[in-house]
């Protein structure tokens, strides 16, 4: 069923580049690939919102957020730091 689109000046060059080229044997296969890439990228999209929608619902779901003591962050962080360097030396 033939379908009618108008590209553009921009992209009609663009299709006749890659069908010139060898790459695509015609417009039809071009818009297709396209076509092919474009879904490729909404399912993409769809699955990471969906991830996202999912964490999200975990996040909530753990209950309600303590304050951080950031004392005890840096203190964690510099003990962490100071047994990697301690492990890299003695390697």
């Amino acid at each position: 069923m033939p379908t009618s689109v108008a590209l553009g000046t921009h992209f009609e060059e663009f299709v006749k580049v890659q069908v010139s080229s060898g790459r695509y044997n015609n417009v039809s296969e071009v818009v297709r690939d396209g076509l092919r890439l474009l879904q490729d990228q909404e399912d993409l999209r769809c699955a990471k919102l969906e991830w996202l929608r999912t964490e999200l619902q975990k996040g909530l779901s753990s209950g309600p957020v303590t304050p951080l003591d950031m004392a005890e962050v840096r203190a964690e962080g510099q003990r962490l730091r100071a047994q990697r360097l301690a492990a890299d030396q003695q390697a």
